[in-house]
C-alpha cells in the first residue's frame, strides 16, 4: 500500500522550478537532495530535466542531487567500497574449516577454500565473521582477530572491494553445511589445504596461508577488536588493534 499520496509530474515540476529559484537566492545553499519513494517513480524524469542527477538507490527510494553554484561539486559521493570478509577456523589439533561453493569462479573446480561473505549494512566485521561461519558450516565460532586485509578496485559493480581476512576460534565442530550455497564442507589438515594448486599457484591465498602459518605457530599478532565509543555519533562502535603488542609496550 503507498504511503505518498500521488504527485501529477506536471505539478511537481512547477513547484521544483520555483523553489530552484528561491534556493539558488539564498546565500550559503549549494546542494540540494531529493528522496524519492518507489511509487514516486513518475517524478524522476521531470527532476532530471530540471538539473537533478542519480546518487545511490535502495530497494524503497532513489536519490537525486543538484549542484546550485558554478563551482566544483562537493556533494558526498555514494558509497564506493563493499566489505567482505574470510575466516581462517582452527581447531587445537591443527585442522581448518573449509568448503567448496556451488557458485562463483571456484564452482565445480574441487578447490576447497575458508568461509567467505559479505557484511551487511550496520554488522560490525567481527560479527560478520562469526554469522557467515555460521551460515555455511553450522559451526558456532568465536572472534579472535583480524590477521591482514586486502584492497582491490573495479569489482562488484564497478566498486572498490575491502577484504578482511579474520581468525576464529571454534566451539562447535559438528559440521551441518548449507546446502543453497556450499557443495561441502569439512575439517581439514592445514598442510592439506596449503598444498592446493589453487593455494599455492595464485599471490593472495598463498600469503594468506602464510599468514595463517605464522599466526598458528604463535609468530604473528593481529587485530583485535576493542569496544569504544565513536566521539561523533557517541554510538558503540569496534577499534580494531594489536592488543599485544600495545599490551607488551
Amino acid at each position: 500500500m503507498s504511503t505518498h499520496p500521488p504527485i501529477h509530474p506536471i505539478h511537481f515540476t512547477s513547484l521544483l522550478k520555483a523553489s530552484l529559484l528561491q534556493w539558488k537566492q539564498q546565500v550559503g545553499k549549494k546542494g540540494v537532495w531529493i528522496k524519492l519513494p518507489i511509487e514516486l517513480v513518475n517524478l524522476i524524469e521531470p527532476a532530471v530535466k530540471e538539473g537533478f542527477c542519480y546518487h545511490h538507490a535502495e530497494p524503497d527510494y532513489l536519490m537525486l542531487v543538484h549542484w546550485i553554484p558554478v563551482t566544483n561539486n562537493t556533494l558526498p559521493p555514494n558509497a564506493s567500497h563493499r566489505v567482505g570478509v574470510g575466516a581462517f577456523v582452527m581447531k587445537e589439533n591443527g585442522e581448518v574449516l573449509v568448503v567448496q561453493e556451488k557458485g562463483g569462479k571456484m564452482r565445480g573446480k574441487g578447490v576447497w577454500k575458508f568461509p567467505t561473505g559479505v557484511v551487511e549494512e550496520g554488522e560490525d566485521i567481527c560479527d560478520a565473521a562469526v554469522r557467515e561461519v555460521k551460515e555455511e558450516t553450522g559451526i558456532d565460532a568465536k572472534f579472535v582477530e583480524i590477521l591482514a586485509f586486502r584492497q582491490s578496485h573495479k569489482k562488484f559493480f564497478e566498486k572498490s572491494d575491502l577484504f578482511f581476512m579474520c581468525m576464529l576460534e571454534p566451539v562447535s565442530f559438528d559440521i551441518q553445511k548449507q546446502d543453497r550455497e556450499i557443495e561441502a564442507a569439512q575439517w581439514m589438515s592445514f598442510e592439506e589445504y596449503v598444498a592446493q594448486d589453487f593455494v599455492q599457484k595464485h599471490d593472495l591465498p598463498r600469503y594468506i596461508a602464510e599468514i595463517c602459518s605464522a599466526k598458528r605457530d604463535e609468530r604473528y599478532a593481529g587485530f583485535s577488536p576493542v569496544s569504544t565509543i565513536s566521539s561523533f555519533s557517541k554510538s558503540q562502535c569496534n577499534v580494531y588493534l594489536n592488543t599485544a603488542d600495545l599490551s607488551s609496550s
